[in-house]
């Protein structure tokens, strides 16, 4: 019993650490890719460096995307796209009166 004693702070430290860190970052990676996936056209979209557009083209082959912004047409990686700010972009806002 001696022996657990002296291991059970580290294996307490262990069990924190892996459901307040290394879960939700889990989670998060997998809804991003999931996210990037489902990608489709005329979605709006927001890249990682704040780049506002909509998805012209989905090229699977190298997975990249282009995307029509004010300025013209860019491509991207799918990675490069943010599904959190395109996911806040496209909820709808319900204004208070």
């Amino acid at each position: 019993m001696g022996d657990i004693g002296q291991f059970l702070p580290m294996i307490l430290i262990f069990v924190v650490a892996y459901f307040f860190m290394i879960r939700p970052q889990m989670k998060r990676q997998k809804d991003e890719r999931k996210f990037a996936e489902e990608l489709k056209r005329g979605d709006r979209i927001v890249t990682r460096s704040g780049l506002h557009g909509k998805v012209v083209d989905l090229n699977s082959k190298d997975s990249s995307v282009v995307i029509e912004t004010m300025a013209g047409k860019l491509k991207f990686d799918r990675s490069a796209i943010s599904a959190e700010m395109s996911k806040k972009l496209n909820t709808p806002v319900v204004e208070k009166k």
